[in-house]
């Protein structure tokens, strides 16, 4: 069976803290999360950049350069969530076992 989350919270310092059911604390970074996006356009984007020349630069847009943070989670269903970062990304659905694999623990 599969761990499910039981309680989110956005820490302090910005970082999501999920508990789930075989009392493990997990915390994550809203960065990693955001890079590591299950949607399909993240998975492109990151094929691409393997492609370009180390030699060429990225150019950002302002919300690239902002500090990114999670503005909400919808579940879905329940099996996943989808998480709304503050660049606008909304696409990705983060199934429970992929949440779980993420992260950090955290001691508590």
């Amino acid at each position: 069976m599969t761990a499910q989350p039981t309680a989110l919270a956005l820490l302090p310092d910005g970082r999501l803290r999920i508990d789930w059911s075989d009392d493990t604390v997990r915390v994550y970074k809203p960065r990693e999360l955001r890079e590591a996006s299950p949607d399909a356009l993240t998975r492109e984007k990151k094929s691409h950049e393997a492609e370009k020349p180390a030699s060429q630069l990225t150019i950002l847009s302002p919300a690239e350069m902002a500090p990114l943070t999670i503005k909400g989670m919808n579940p879905v269903g329940h099996y996943a969530y989808q998480i709304v970062f503050s660049d606008g990304h909304d696409s990705g659905i983060y199934r429970y076992e992929y949440l779980y694999e993420l992260g950090e623990p955290l001691e508590v």
